[in-house]
Parts: structure tokens; sequence; C-alpha cells
């Protein structure tokens, strides 16, 4: 009876915060950016087969003033040739870690560089996605999406607020990624990603954004040991250049950081980023210089469901 009922899960996201200034520089639509008690988010995720070849997934969101579709897309499941489509509202696969969700996350905003290029709620959009399982003798993805570039939470670069019609397939963004994993022996693996989102922007008439990125994910962890110990270094780049009227704008940013599972309860982890700021720049107008930042955090898992950071 029960056979067509969808998997439904709900997960809450709230922080305590204290801040220096009234004005803090939080780029996420989730981070903690007020002092007091922050809900940063209670996301609802549904997941169902439709059919042998269909299934479905939707994360819906609810906050403080409203409630939003995350995502909501139909994926592939029995293409031939190591094919894979989903179509629908999704986070787009352009790094490791915008195609996530808060709840995953080792910190608990999100890095500098990915609200200001992306977005404040990751780039995602309306649209299309093939995935391509190569026929390497490693693990290696080739994936290529088409996306609706509208709305500043999740399309910053590109169109952002300016909903302009659609007359070409040139109005859309493309986003293509590479993704390589390395098992190098029993405990160490290795994950290389080359990312790139090319689309329209807001500046004027045939003006474009591209973005071009880079991640690389190491993890460590013992086969056998029972506290299930590792250590995961993640790193990602980031490079922007947009057309203006008679000018090209170019930024760059990173973060890097390094999370130590020590025990099987607990973890602690240091990141450091950076982003570059341009002048006269319409989107950022106040973020003319290197922006930085350092962060520590320290995380026990009650249990495998739950999490204090």
């Amino acid at each position: 009876a029960g056979a067509m009922n969808p998997n439904i899960s709900l997960i809450l996201d709230t922080a305590a915060a204290f801040f220096s200034t009234d004005k803090p520089l939080q780029q996420g639509a989730h981070d903690p950016a007020a002092t007091g008690l922050n809900l940063q988010q209670l996301e609802m995720h549904i997941q169902s087969a439709v059919d042998p070849y269909l299934e479905m997934q939707a994360n819906i969101v609810f906050a403080q003033f409203g409630v939003e579709v995350e995502e909501a897309y139909a994926r592939s499941l029995s293409l031939p040739h190591r094919l894979q489509v989903r179509a629908g509202q999704f986070l787009a696969p352009f790094g490791r870690l915008n195609p996530t969700h808060p709840h995953s996350w080792k910190f608990a905003d999100q890095p500098l560089v990915n609200g200001k290029f992306l977005g404040s709620e990751g780039l995602r959009g309306l649209g299309v996605e093939t995935s391509w399982l190569l026929p390497t003798p490693w693990y290696a993805e080739m994936t290529g999406a088409v996306q609706m570039g509208r709305d500043v939470c999740c399309a910053r670069s590109f169109w952002g607020g300016d909903a302009l019609p659609v007359k070409s397939p040139m109005d859309l963004v493309a986003i293509t990624r590479l993704a390589q994993f390395f098992p190098l022996d029993d405990s160490w693996s290795v994950m290389w990603g080359l990312s790139a989102a090319l689309g329209p922007n807001a500046s004027g008439p045939g003006n474009r954004t591209d973005i071009y990125g880079s991640d690389l994910f190491v993890r460590y962890r013992p086969v056998g040991d029972p506290q299930r110990r590792s250590l995961s270094w993640h790193t990602e780049w980031m490079f922007r250049a947009r057309q203006r009227p008679g000018d090209s704008l170019q930024d760059q940013g990173w973060m890097t950081f390094l999370a130590w599972q020590y025990a099987l309860r607990w973890e602690v982890g240091a990141r450091a980023e950076a982003v570059t700021g341009v002048t006269n720049d319409p989107l950022d107008p106040e973020w003319d210089g290197t922006r930085g930042r350092y962060t520590g955090q320290w995380t026990f898992y009650p249990s495998h469901f739950s999490r204090i950071r």
C-alpha cells in the first residue's frame, strides 16, 4: 500500500550569532546574518520513483518570511550508453559545493566567492541537464546543462533580477563540468573537477558573463578504523569575466578548508578564503579590493541524524 508514497525528510538548520557591525558582510541567503537567533532554513526533501524510467526529487525550503521551491526535477533511471538526464529546477553542476545543500556543508555559512559570483542561494534555475559516464579506466563524468539565468538569488552574474525574454539558445546559461575520481589506494582518494558557466548579463544587449572554476577534493580515511577517522581537504577557485558597454570586468576568488574527523562523533575544521573586487562594479560598488575571511569550526555529532557545530 505504501509503494507509491514518497520518502520525506525534514532538515532544520538554526544558528546563534554575534556581529560587531550592524551590516554583516555575509553573502549567503542561508547564512546567519543578524546578531541573535537565526533560522537558516527548514528544508523538506521529497523523493520517489515514478516508474522504472524516472524518479522525482524536490527540496522545499521554509523560512520565516515565506516558502520556496529550491529544487524540483525528474531524473532518468535507465538510459543506455551511460547517459542520465534530469529536467526541472535544480542547482547547477558548477564546482563541488554549489550542487549541495547547507546541511551538508562543513561550515555554517556559504563561501564568499560562491555568494558573489553565483548567487546567495547558489547558481540554479529551470533547465535540462545531461550527464555521461565516460568509458575510461577511472571514474570520469561529463555534465552539460542549460538554465534560465534569472533572479538575483540564483544567477547573480547573469540576468539576475532583470527577467529578459528568451529569444534564442544564447539567452540561456550554459553550464558544463568534468569530474574525475582517482582512488589512490584503500585509504586515499582524490576528486578533481573543472567547470564553466557562460551566459548573458543585464549590462546591455549582447554582453555576456563567463565564469570558470576548478575544484579539488582529497580525502584520507583509513580502512577498518572503528572511529571512522578521516581528513578532508577541499579547495575551489573561480574566475569571472563580465562584458559591459565598452569595458570588461574581471575578478577571481578562492576558498580552501581542512576538516578532520578525529573521533566517531567529533570533527574540527579550518577554512581560508579571499575574493578580489573591481572599481565601478554595478553589482558590488563598495567591493573594490580584496576581501578575505578565516573560519574555524568544531562539531559534535550526537548521532548520524543531528549535529551541533
